[in-house]
């Protein structure tokens, strides 16, 4: 009950609040402040833990927002697109820079081929969710563990 109410207010709802182009811009500002935090805080194993997990279900994500263009569904988890334990820091920045970029390219081909963004992809723990709602999921998720940086 309590994760249906999340899904359709905190995903669904905003999901669907924002055109595929605006979610590209969102994720382009959001990318660019935790990028900015990223330079301002130190190497340690917490962050470059966190920063991995950050990667992992972006990478994830973008699975997921390409069966809108038509890939296949594939039943994985996250853990298959987290970056090796033995990236630096250094590599890990810039692998999240890269990333997120990749989303927002994804946003925006989604948007150029008219992908309804209503189109539902499973999420493994949310279920069925739109194309919209993954867009939101992704920028929320790095938000909200970016918060955790320090």
């Amino acid at each position: 009950m309590l994760q249906k109410l999340f899904t359709a207010f905190l995903l669904e709802r905003p999901g669907k609040k924002w055109t595929m182009s605006a979610w590209a811009e969102k994720l382009t500002a959001s990318g660019e402040a935790i990028s900015k935090k990223l330079e301002k805080i130190p190497d340690n194993p917490p962050n470059r833990q966190l920063l991995s997990h950050i990667i992992g279900i972006e990478q994830w994500g973008q699975s997921r927002l390409r069966v809108g263009l038509g890939e296949p569904f594939k039943a994985d988890e996250y853990d298959d697109y987290r970056p090796s334990k033995n990236r630096s820091w250094e590599q890990l920045k810039t692998e999240f820079r890269i990333v997120r970029r990749k989303t927002v390219a994804l946003a925006e081909e989604l948007d150029n081929n008219q992908v309804n963004q209503l189109t539902k992809v499973t999420h493994n723990q949310y279920g069925d969710i739109s194309l919209g709602a993954w867009l939101r999921y992704l920028e929320m998720h790095a938000n909200l563990e970016g918060k955790r940086l320090k």
